[in-house]
């Protein structure tokens, strides 16, 4: 069975029976009809997965991959913060008039910085640096930054990735791996979302560098489930588990800014029937 499944039903179970409640808090987040949107959460949760062993992706309900992967390579290769140039609808809610987001996400991996190598934004150093000085602990991004807060429509979630490089025994390539860090997860709508697109990521990564795959590992500050979710997350974590899909990466393309969602191939994804008119907290 899928090991994403187990990680995910293992973290709903915990939520549910030892989490804590924002029931009566002060809370920013509101149902479309004006009332507070209270959730139960944990603090601190951590779940890892090695994606040389399997893709993780959760087979209790599809996870939309491929479009997953046209959101991260907005953000990551074309650098965006305008929903003109994504092809869903996800960001609506938190665009203005002319499409923006704000100073938020692609905008602030786009920034150049000034380096002895040159003028590099937060996308081409970490590139540069697995290429060049893999076994560096400084190779992260970081998209929190604190004075463009008040001109980000929505402040990121997960917010940075930590790139730590190995070298295993017996083998020839070295291993990436990748710590992201997020400080608020909607775990319904969005926990195996993320997991998949920056696992996703993680691989193209490998590939342009001449690495092997490893662990990605997920540090989530604020783990919730909200309120009008409960009754789906307790029917969802109780249903069939399949094996996990199999993914299939382009191997021609070895240009980062190259790939495209046809790149990459999600087969034998077998899972269980899909949620719809799931409510969304704004």
């Amino acid at each position: 069975m899928s090991y994403a499944d187990q990680v995910f039903v293992s973290m709903c179970r915990d939520i549910l029976e030892n989490g804590t409640s924002t029931e009566g808090e002060r809370v920013r987040p509101h149902w479309e009809d004006g009332t507070s949107a209270y959730t139960i959460k944990k603090f601190g949760v951590v779940n890892r997965y090695d994606l040389s062993k399997e893709f993780p992706a959760i087979t209790l309900r599809k996870t939309a991959i491929k479009t997953a992967t046209e959101e991260i390579l907005w953000i990551w290769q074309r650098k965006s913060n305008n929903i003109h140039e994504l092809n869903s609808t996800i960001w609506d809610e938190w665009a203005d008039e002319s499409g923006s987001i704000g100073k938020a996400y692609g905008y602030q991996l786009g920034v150049k910085h000034s380096y002895p190598e040159g003028m590099m934004d937060q996308v081409d150093r970490v590139i540069y640096d697995l290429k060049n000085n893999p076994f560096s602990r400084r190779i992260l991004t970081n998209l929190y930054v604190h004075a463009d807060l008040h001109e980000m429509n929505l402040y990121p979630c997960a917010y940075s990735m930590t790139f730590n490089v190995t070298q295993k025994k017996g083998e020839d390539k070295l291993t990436l791996n990748a710590v992201l860090n997020q400080r608020s997860q909607d775990v319904l709508t969005a926990n195996n979302w993320n997991v998949c697109q920056y696992a996703v990521l993680m691989h193209m990564l490998a590939q342009v560098c001449d690495m092997n795959v490893g662990e990605l590992v997920h540090v989530i500050a604020d783990a919730h489930i909200y309120d009008r979710h409960v009754a789906l997350v307790e029917e969802l974590i109780t249903r069939k588990q399949y094996p996990a899909p199999k993914f299939w990466l382009n191997p021609e393309i070895k240009d980062f800014y190259q790939f495209r969602v046809d790149d990459i191939r999600i087969t034998d994804y077998e899972t269980g029937p899909q949620i719809s008119h799931i409510p969304v907290a704004i």
